[in-house]
């Protein structure tokens, strides 16, 4: 498995808008699924072994978030032709059998996650009310093999902070890591 870390995109950098399909076609526009405290967007995909480690906790970190009047939806933007367990169909899949109660949406183009300079999955970007970049990096220090729990502790101290109107300092965002964004090759 590839260890690709986040690219790390400058704070304060706006939500960038883009309109993506969920498996079952319903379109969700990014701009309008901020919460009133902010929103927090993730780019997974369904065979990663560093999204497999996570996926178990998520439901609990969507549950943690709206108590904090932050929103969560997820991305998938890997090459479908290449890896075929990350299609639409197999979302629906994943979504169901971790119960995710937000939605996964699939950029097919891949330009969304360009837009937000992901490299890895995970990795995650929680933005303020504003649409505005606060945090970007690890959900926490777990990883498959490395025996600490999956706790979520770096972001959900960053959602915290964020939610009584504080910037999370920049001094503690640690990049994320996982396995690659799976670009298309013309």
């Amino acid at each position: 498995m590839a260890r690709t870390p986040s690219a790390m995109l400058p704070l304060g950098t706006p939500l960038p808008d883009a309109n993506l399909p969920d498996p079952n076609n319903q379109y969700w526009r990014l701009s309008e699924s901020l919460g009133s405290k902010g929103l927090l967007v993730m780019f997974i995909c369904n065979h990663c072994p560093f999204v497999l480690h996570i996926a178990p906790f998520l439901e609990t970190l969507y549950d943690q978030l709206d108590e904090l009047g932050i929103k969560t939806l997820a991305i998938n933007s890997n090459d479908i032709k290449a890896y075929p367990a990350d299609s639409p169909e197999k979302m629906s899949e994943f979504a169901a059998e971790y119960r995710l109660p937000f939605p996964y949406l699939f950029d097919s183009s891949q330009e969304v996650a360009k837009s937000f300079s992901a490299a890895c999955t995970p990795d995650f970007f929680l933005f303020d009310h504003r649409g505005k970049l606060s945090y970007r990096g690890q959900l926490d220090s777990s990883r498959p093999g490395n025996e600490q729990p999956v706790t979520g502790e770096d972001l959900l101290t960053a959602a915290k902070l964020l939610s009584q109107g504080i910037q999370p300092p920049e001094v503690h965002q640690k990049p994320s890591l996982g396995c690659n964004i799976k670009w298309r090759f013309s």
